[in-house]
């Protein structure tokens, strides 16, 4: 299966990403680009958006970017840095704008950005299977 189509099949079978309602901005191999917009019920007991929108965010963004050579990448390991509070109606985006892919690991850094202003920095690692996306 050509690269770029493998994030928009695995959007399609993805229940979580799709109930977060992340939406493909841009692909490319090596790099996507999704967004979203936070919802009340992604807010957390102080009324900011749960750590854990944004870090999915920035996983998907990571899982789908890795994905895009072909083979299977599931990941392995993977941290966030937050770095400014989100609410109710902020519209994120996330993007792989670092990769190194290797035979069987990939390292990605995504950057989680409201508008121009990065919110969030994500760090990930894959391993890179040999079964191929059909």
């Amino acid at each position: 299966m050509e690269g770029k189509k493998i994030p928009h099949k695995m959007l399609s079978q993805d229940a979580f990403s799709s109930w977060l309602g992340i939406e493909i901005l841009e692909c490319e191999v090596g790099s996507v680009k999704v967004g979203l917009t936070i919802r009340k019920e992604m807010l957390n007991s102080m009324n900011k958006a749960h750590g854990g929108i944004a870090y999915s965010l920035a996983d998907t963004a990571f899982g789908f970017a890795a994905n895009t050579h072909g083979k299977y990448a599931v990941s392995i390991e993977t941290s966030i840095n937050h770095i400014e509070a989100l609410n109710e109606g902020d519209y994120l985006t996330a993007q792989s704008v670092i990769e190194k892919v290797g035979n069987k690991l990939g390292f990605n850094i995504v950057e989680v950005k409201r508008g121009d202003k990065l919110v969030a920095l994500f760090k990930g690692v894959v391993y890179r299977t040999s079964k191929a996306w059909e």
